[in-house]
């Protein structure tokens, strides 16, 4: 986000912060959507890339000076990490117990999640490098 915001006056970290704070609020916000008006696997698929979409943005609200393709990196591997944890029946275990647990760990290992996690660091990097901006705007 930060070389999406660095050519516009008055960026700098502070407004990156901002700005990936209110990605995170919208991503939970369209989460819970998504949640409420679909479901089976559009609703588990379009959770997944949020999922990681949710962890760009708190990457980028950690740290702000980090670069688009690392942010996405690093929400890539989380999400891959969590991902493949769910192998060991510890995600699992701990869901059983904790409505927390549950949202952030899930539960059950699905391969097909690691493609969707994919889906949303790409979007995550796209957004940050501005290519989702319309052609022509600043």
């Amino acid at each position: 986000m930060e070389s999406f915001l660095r050519a516009r006056p008055g960026s700098g970290p502070a407004r990156t912060r901002v700005a990936a704070a209110v990605a995170a609020l919208v991503t939970v916000g369209a989460g819970l959507g998504l949640r409420a008006v679909a479901a089976g696997n559009v609703a588990k698929y379009g959770g997944d890339a949020l999922y990681t979409l949710l962890i760009f943005a708190l990457v980028v609200l950690v740290a702000p000076r980090v670069t688009p393709s690392k942010a996405a990196g690093v929400a890539l591997a989380v999400s891959w990490g969590v991902e493949f944890l769910q192998l060991t029946g510890l995600p699992a275990e701990l869901s059983r117990h904790s409505t927390a647990a549950r949202l952030v760990l899930g539960s059950t290992f699905n391969a097909p999640d690691l493609f969707w996690y994919a889906v949303g660091a790409i979007a995550g990097w796209l957004v940050a490098r501005g290519r989702a901006v319309p052609a022509g705007e600043p």
